[in-house]
């Protein structure tokens, strides 16, 4: 059904069937992580990405060109295909051109050193050479392969090309029952880091800045199990996060309770209460560069607070609350003038005007009107939709898109003006 002259119209590998869909093309090393890679393809298939996919032939050993066929709607490609002259071009430089973003995973010991060094044997190294784009390189093998020196050398040196962008390994059980350091990215993160230089192309504009960022809802407990709080699940904070690494910076995250995992590379600074984030908030300030308040803290608090569980007929038909300390009126008086302060304006119905009043109200450069009550945005979902303002009067409006998405545009919202 499927076979290498039907994935490009006219042999013509360079030419998309839709040039308005983006282009990733996928390199699978040997290794039993290649399963994983299953996942990456068919979400980015189902987001409406073009997926090309080339096997080593170690991989095969693996999991078979047949799956990702199936998995991307277009038939995989093999060393078998690299010396089989078939196309106009040669297969290595039409993919290689046609690459929006060029994702290795998982990559092996020997693919890493032969990328090191600049050698090209097979479909996949030829490739790489003959492309320009963005590759993301995502590492899978045993710890003491890993942490081999050698090993270790050719992964830095690597890195110092600015083309190559990192997926640090995990630490884990490894299939080799050993416990380490070793264990490749998961899917989410992988697709996220694709969807990210997809948007950014692979620029670093943010290498070298410290971007501190508030995530989640606060919680104020009046006994051990019950507390006030609010539906805030850190989704857009943790979005933000990942698209300031994506884009190079050192990245502190400072966030309420989350279901999510947070990403290798983010520095994490779990808390509770907003008195918690508050503190945590005021000492990284001074090292920050941009400061981004998009956590759901909580304005009050009970005044009291039982050490023990209350029984239900022990509850308060009236809960005596006091005021909260405005965290972002506080970063906002003792920020420093090279320092961007933005925040979070969560509203329904009219977002602007109460925006517009906070934005100028606590001395922000600029804010995130965001409505809560529009269909698959807001609290909870994947996707969000806003309106950016700054106190310089620019506003920008983004339509319902992803969270990551949004993160992007915003940091390029703040990056232009």
């Amino acid at each position: 059904m499927l076979n290498p002259e039907s994935t490009f119209p006219d042999s013509n590998l360079g030419t998309s069937q839709n040039p308005k869909l983006k282009r990733v093309l996928i390199g699978i090393g040997g290794g039993i992580a290649a399963y994983k890679i299953c996942e990456v393809v068919s979400t980015l298939f189902k987001s409406g990405v073009e997926v090309r996919t080339i096997l080593t032939n170690s991989a095969q050993k693996f999991i078979t060109p047949l799956t990702f066929s199936t998995l991307s709607r277009y038939s995989s490609f093999t060393d078998e295909n690299f010396w089989q002259p078939i196309y106009s071009r040669p297969l290595h430089i039409e993919l290689g051109e046609w690459a929006e973003v060029f994702l290795i995973a998982p990559l092996t010991a020997n693919t890493l050193a032969k990328l090191a060094h600049g050698m090209a044997d097979n479909l996949l190294t030829n490739t790489v050479l003959a492309s320009t784009c963005p590759v993301v390189l995502a590492p899978a093998m045993n710890t003491d392969m890993w942490e081999q020196q050698t090993v270790q050398q050719n992964w830095q040196n690597l890195l110092k090309n600015s083309r190559f962008h990192s997926l640090q390994p995990a630490s884990g059980l490894l299939a080799c029952d050993r416990v380490g350091a070793g264990r490749m990215a998961e899917p989410s993160e992988i697709i996220a880091y694709i969807q990210s230089l997809l948007h950014t192309a692979g620029k670093r504009d943010l290498a070298g800045k410290q971007v501190l960022i508030s995530a989640g809802g606060t919680r104020e407990h009046f006994d051990p199990v019950r507390f006030i709080g609010n539906p805030a699940t850190g989704k857009m904070g943790l979005a933000l996060a990942q698209a300031a690494l994506h884009r190079g910076a050192n990245v502190t995250l400072v966030h309420g309770p989350l279901n999510s995992d947070i990403p290798l590379g983010i520095e994490a600074i779990p808390v509770v209460r907003a008195e918690e984030m508050h503190s945590a908030m005021m000492r990284c300030l001074p090292k920050a560069d941009v400061i981004i308040m998009s956590a759901a803290v909580a304005d009050v608090k009970p005044q009291d607070y039982s050490h023990q569980k209350l029984p239900k007929r022990s509850l308060p038909k009236s809960l005596a609350l006091e005021p909260i300390p405005d965290i972002i009126t506080e970063l906002a008086k003792r920020k420093q003038s090279h320092q961007l302060l933005i925040g979070f304006a969560a509203q329904t119905g009219d977002i602007i005007t109460p925006a517009v009043e906070k934005l100028h109200r606590k001395n922000l450069d600029a804010i995130v009107a965001n409505p809560v009550d529009k269909p698959d945005s807001g609290f909870g979902s994947d996707n969000n939709q806003a309106v950016f303002l700054d106190k310089q009067g620019h506003q920008l409006e983004i339509p319902p898109c992803t969270k990551l998405q949004l993160a992007h545009h915003l940091f390029d919202f703040i990056g232009s003006h």
